[in-house]
């Protein structure tokens, strides 16, 4: 029977891996109709792990499902207490994990409103997140540390482009790096907004610095001279 036609009867069985709470947060998306059950996983981390889904009509996006008993707290709180915008936010582990996927869709549809390349957010429930599929059928564009560009030079341009726009959306990522940019069709897409910050953050230019120094060391090990100053003057205009 093929993942497509796989009936919603299976939900358990297919979701056995997640606690209840998540499993009723995948079912109520499910059930509001902007997926129609897992598929395989793109990617397993410590604290989310990312699965292809399909949709009604045969198109897939992707679902980012947060942990509820292993996310790293501390790290996430340490993020959030700094964003003006979460001044009444209140401290405990859920609270603290939801505000995390609400975080990443807010900064995600601000960043797509700068025309940033980014994933579409199409939705979220509590620890789960729902964004457009990036690849071509059912296969997810790759990683840059696992796909180094056929134009080094240019895909690096591409990638400063994007990182002004989102600066001068008031934006910065904070945790940007090859892991954290897909090379889909040689062009860059930056995922992985759930740490992303505004400027008004204490730590902004602390991160916006880091995200400069891990991209040149990138391109520096495949070849290219990239020198961090000129790219922050590129991007900050000072």
């Amino acid at each position: 029977m093929s993942q497509k036609s796989k009936p919603k009867e299976e939900f358990k069985t297919m979701h056995d891996v997640f606690d209840g709470f998540t499993n009723r947060a995948i079912y109520k998306l499910i059930t509001q109709g902007h997926f129609e059950g897992l598929e395989s996983p793109i990617s397993i981390g410590k604290e989310s792990n990312v699965f292809s889904a399909l949709k009604k009509d045969g198109t897939r996006v992707m679902v980012k499902i947060y942990r509820l008993e292993t996310c790293d707290f501390n790290r996430m709180y340490d993020y959030i207490k700094d964003d003006q915008r979460y001044t009444k936010f209140r401290r405990g582990k859920r609270n603290i994990i939801f505000a995390w996927v609400q975080r990443e869709y807010r900064n995600l549809m601000k960043a797509r409103e700068a025309n940033v390349s980014v994933p579409t957010p199409l939705t979220f429930s509590k620890n789960v997140l729902v964004l457009e599929f990036i690849g071509d059928n059912d296969v997810i564009a790759p990683k840059l540390k696992d796909a180094i560009p056929k134009k080094p030079k240019e895909f690096f341009n591409k990638i400063i482009e994007n990182m002004k726009k989102l600066h001068k959306a008031g934006l910065v990522h904070a945790d940007l790096s090859a892991f954290n940019i897909l090379n889909y069709n040689e062009k860059p897409v930056f995922i992985d907004f759930s740490q992303c910050t505004t400027f008004e953050s204490s730590r902004a230019k602390e991160y916006l610095e880091r995200d400069i120094r891990n991209i040149c060391i990138f391109f520096r090990k495949i070849g290219l001279s990239a020198e961090e100053a000129k790219v922050k003057k590129e991007i900050t205009g000072k």
